[in-house]
């Protein structure tokens, strides 16, 4: 199953001849083709039906030692657009490290894009009808919970598709199919005072995702936020839900980006080979799950992906290095990005949020992040942070407005445990986190 057709294989072909028959010696051709169908509902009814269909050419161009990148949604003919894109790429400076990547390094096992069983078959056999159902259905409003104001839900149901061709033979494809559903809570307690909660799930097929179970959970964490208590500033263990853990794993990863080490915006300038992190903390780039969303055989180079450590063991192992930066940076090419990195559970098997809230005793649970920001250069942070207060690993009550501040270097060396409980539906493997000796201020 795929949504790019042959008559739009051939036009994206016909683009590269044309832009190197135009003068271009170098091109890539990226083709991309997106439709998401919603239905959301509004207390149990429908509130809103949308469908969205998006399709896209993007081409890069090396013309004379320069470089220019365009996009179009009009693909049946480009040729006016290729004789314009040209002629500005011909006004620019030369740029000697812009080029293709090494034909050996791409990917060569993604000419049908459905090699990791990312498509359910099941997808063509959807309308509005069958969306609007699934909607209604996963509803509880009309149950009436006690407390419960509003429910707000949105079902959706896509498919993508992409293609990247060049000239110097390259040809992959990938192909994904994805079914979510997410709900908003909102309840009130006998004062008067609101509070919300949100959940959601996603899969690659329709019949893995259960839709009965998120609006009870929706509700039940709205209806823990009530009854929310002051708590003094101080140090404290601090455990982040798998759910939002990605909010410190996110700035080291683009701290290990080559333009942030190039435009010296790094934290980790010159750490690859170096053990700045705890023996404890090891992430791997495990993108080549079958049957996982998010995992891609190929990066939108068309270089061929690899499951392997980026910090292994509190060492750095690796930048992301683009075929350009590696060029004007005189290293070695990697991939461009992380494609979907996991963080390995530690100290022992089988942790999840629950055990590790026993094993640090007593702390604050971070379940959420208002706000905030980080230094990239000096990897100093400050962020406003929501959760619950534990004590010996029972959660006691909420809080709500403190501040968290410190480095990530201090913040990761003193990490405690990594869980096992990454949710399978997100794009980064992040799984709950404990740290100790974490500043907090009310």
């Amino acid at each position: 199953m795929s949504m790019i057709d042959s008559r739009e294989i051939e036009l994206a072909r016909k683009c590269l001849e044309s832009a190197m028959a135009k003068g271009a010696q170098k091109v890539r051709v990226t083709l991309n083709k997106n439709i998401m169908d919603l239905a959301g509902t509004l207390n149990g009814e429908l509130d809103k039906t949308s469908h969205c269909l998006d399709r896209s050419l993007s081409i890069n161009l090396i013309v004379d030692g320069r470089f220019g990148s365009f996009s179009t949604n009009r693909i049946e003919d480009t040729d006016g657009f290729l004789d314009k894109a040209i002629e500005k790429v011909r006004m620019l400076a030369k740029d000697q490290y812009r080029d293709l990547p090494s034909p050996e390094r791409t990917a060569k096992d993604a000419p049908e894009g459905t090699e990791l069983g990312l498509c359910d078959p099941d997808y063509p056999n959807t309308d509005a009808d069958r969306r609007i159902e699934t909607a209604l259905k996963a509803s509880i409003f009309k149950s009436r919970p006690e407390g419960l104001v509003s429910e707000e839900a949105e079902y959706s149901e896509t498919i993508s598709d992409s293609l990247i061709l060049d000239s110097q033979g390259l040809y992959c494809r990938h192909t994904e199919t994805g079914f979510d559903y997410g709900v908003e809570m909102t309840v009130e307690d006998k004062q008067g005072n609101k509070f919300s909660g949100y959940w959601w799930d996603a899969s690659v097929w329709r019949n893995k995702l259960d839709t009965s179970v998120i609006c009870p959970k929706a509700l039940e964490r709205a209806r823990a936020q009530m009854d929310p208590k002051p708590f003094k500033s101080g140090k404290y263990n601090m455990v982040i839900d798998s759910e939002v853990a990605s909010r410190v794993v996110s700035p080291v990863l683009s701290a290990l980006s080559a333009y942030a080490i190039q435009q010296n915006n790094s934290f980790l300038t010159g750490k690859v080979g170096q053990k700045v992190f705890p023996e404890g903390l090891t992430i791997i780039d495990d993108c080549r799950i079958a049957g996982q969303s998010g995992s891609r055989l190929f990066d939108s180079e068309g270089v061929a992906t690899k499951t392997v450590p980026i910090i292994e063991n509190g060492v750095v192992k690796q930048y992301f290095i683009n075929t350009y930066m590696a060029g004007k940076m005189g290293m070695e090419p990697t991939l461009e990005s992380a494609i979907r990195p996991r963080v390995k559970g530690w100290p022992r098997p089988g942790l999840d949020r629950q055990r590790i809230l026993e094993m640090c005793g007593s702390g604050i649970l971070v379940t959420g992040f208002n706000g905030g920001n980080s230094n990239s250069s000096t990897g100093d942070f400050s962020y406003g942070i929501e959760g619950f207060a534990f004590k010996d690993g029972t959660i006691i009550h909420p809080v709500r407005e403190m501040l968290i501040t410190g480095n990530f270097l201090t913040l990761w060396n003193n990490l405690t445990a990594a869980g096992e409980d990454a949710r399978s539906c997100m794009s980064k493997l992040i799984p709950t986190l404990a740290f100790s000796n974490v500043d907090f201020s009310a």
